[in-house]
């Protein structure tokens, strides 16, 4: 994974992204690229940076807090994502690095984020994660579930919810999943869609996703 890689690799995925907007009708710049910076060395963030990449989504809490504080403090611009689980006790850190949390999904960690964010004066932006595939071992709420529990992030610990992510089991079709996604954000009057990755973004994009997260097609692969 060299400098150059990131660079073709970048501008490959900003143009499929803005084709596959063309082709759904959609203004590209509505479809906003988080490159997922997982496992990703420094110089290769930092080479992506320069290319004019602001937006970056992180998996762990852990991860995070160990790279990205001194990134964010040379490029104060960036946005930081968080778009793997979150624990309620990973929260007060989470509040301090991310701008934006896409995997709100339990009312303990919506508990854990009011409280802190009102102790804190910081305010990321947020997303429920909804497990659209109901697979046990996967972190959402159960898409029957979801309503109710926007609701209670909103009515009970006064959560601003912007939107809904997914991530699609890896054996289905992911546009089923996409569909569903957009139908409840849809009822729900939520306009942020976070879905999408490196081999199914354009399918996401066809159905209203407003944030895709590639990380693969920029980076190359990477150890887990």
């Amino acid at each position: 994974m060299g400098d150059a890689d990131v660079t073709f690799s970048l501008g490959a995925a900003r143009r499929d992204i803005a084709d596959a907007a063309r082709r759904a009708v959609r203004d590209p710049q509505s479809v906003k690229l988080i490159a997922v910076s997982k496992t990703v060395p420094e110089h290769a963030i930092e080479e992506a940076i320069g290319l004019g990449q602001r937006r970056f989504g992180e998996n762990r809490v852990q991860e995070a807090k160990a790279k990205w504080p001194a990134l964010k403090e040379r490029h104060p611009d960036l946005e930081l994502h968080l778009i793997g689980p979150l624990q309620s006790n990973k929260v007060r850190d989470a509040v301090e690095l991310f701008d934006m949390i896409h995997s709100v999904d339990r009312p303990k960690t919506a508990a854990a984020l009011a409280e802190e964010m009102s102790r804190s004066g910081k305010q990321p932006r947020l997303l429920v994660q909804v497990n659209t595939g109901e697979e046990p071992q996967k972190a959402g709420v159960m898409p029957s579930e979801t309503d109710a529990f926007v609701a209670r992030c909103r009515d009970e610990y006064g959560l601003m919810i912007e939107g809904l992510m997914c991530i699609p089991p890896f054996d289905e079709e992911p546009a089923l999943h996409f569909a569903l996604l957009a139908k409840i954000a849809a009822r729900l009057g939520l306009k942020e869609l976070s879905m999408g990755m490196s081999g199914d973004f354009a399918k996401a994009i066809a159905f209203g996703a407003t944030y895709v997260r590639v990380g693969t097609a920029i980076f190359g692969t990477r150890d887990s």
